[in-house]
């Protein structure tokens, strides 16, 4: 089981050029992207947040039952749902304004307990921002690291939420050290302002950026570095990209037994330009429809074995045979 913990909201998508134009209401969030992305390429997944009863939220809901994801871990609240306005840029990005007061998402209350079978926790955007929740997440990300789970952070930075932008890169920077996997958008590494080596050395076992259309770099603890390109594609926008490839690592990364830190380690070039180029062809496909539609599994395929897993499998046959000759 991933469970994925965050906000879940309400993109209004403009319907073409103009500021008033017609919106269209999509259900988003990054985590809950993230969430549905998983159910969709086939990983268990649960979904961990604070969603209204109001009509946007039973909506919500419904998306992720679709995608078949656990919402049992889901907190509810009379509160109305979160809004992000969306704008769209002629190269098909999107920037967002957001309606955030009193809404039921930042009043998430840290679990007494994950999902049974949880392997890893996948945090970030802006339920790390907001408060009172952005300190129930923070807990539940400490916590959960200490138990020796894997944890996933992808910030996906949102400046125009956060007050205080020195006070938020401090906080981040506390949080580096119960993180297992660092995902992030080369725009949020400029506007942190840290490196992948000083990221690591703080305790990421691999921080891997996203660089738009021209692809991932991940970077590991050892010092390696390895590059895919993205694939190309008609973009008619990007919302949902980098949440899409937030789910294909870990569910990349699950299916081959290697949501740990060792296992990280143990990973080799191929293995992760596999892993990426996975990555990058589940969030191109994102990118060439409307809104955050992330792929299913037949859409995408699967990744392929990893070597090592493979390799310490026949070194152990190996070992045996000759003890019992």
């Amino acid at each position: 089981m991933i469970v994925v913990a965050g906000e879940a909201l309400i993109d209004l998508v403009p319907q073409g050029a103009g500021a008033l134009v017609d919106l269209r209401p999509a259900r988003g969030g990054g985590p809950y992207n993230t969430a549905v992305a998983l159910g969709r390429l086939g990983s268990p997944t649960a979904f961990c947040s604070r969603v209204s009863y109001d009509a946007y939220g039973e909506a919500l809901l419904d998306g992720l039952r679709e995608a078949g994801v656990d919402v049992a871990a889901v907190q509810r609240g009379s509160e109305p749902t979160t809004l992000a306005l969306a704008s769209i840029g002629t190269d098909g990005s999107a920037r967002y304004s957001f309606y955030v007061e009193g809404s039921a998402d930042r009043l998430f209350e840290t679990p007494d307990r994950l999902p049974r079978g949880t392997r890893a926790v996948s945090f970030g955007t802006c339920s790390l921002v907001l408060e009172p929740g952005a300190s129930a997440y923070e807990k539940l990300l400490h916590s959960t690291a200490a138990q020796g789970v894997f944890t996933a952070l992808d910030p996906n930075v949102r400046p125009g939420l956060i007050p205080d932008a020195d006070a938020y890169r401090a906080r981040f920077l506390n949080w580096l050290p119960s993180v297992s996997l660092l995902k992030l958008s080369e725009e949020d590494a400029r506007w942190l302002g840290g490196t992948p080596r000083l990221w690591l050395d703080s305790g990421p076992a691999a921080v891997v950026v996203t660089h738009g259309g021209d692809g991932l770099t991940v970077h590991t603890r050892a010092g390696a570095e390895h590059s895919v390109q993205g694939e190309r594609v008609e973009v008619v926008d990007t919302i949902g990209a980098g949440d899409t490839v937030n789910a294909a690592l870990l569910h990349g990364l699950a299916a081959q037994d290697a949501l740990s830190g060792s296992a990280l380690a143990r990973l080799g070039a191929d293995d992760w330009i596999r892993l990426l180029r996975f990555a990058a062809r589940a969030a191109a496909i994102t990118c060439s429809r409307a809104g955050a539609e992330p792929p299913y599994a037949a859409e995408v395929g699967e990744p392929r074995p990893l070597a090592p897993a493979v390799r310490e499998v026949c070194e152990v046959r190996e070992v045996c045979e000759v003890r019992e000759g």
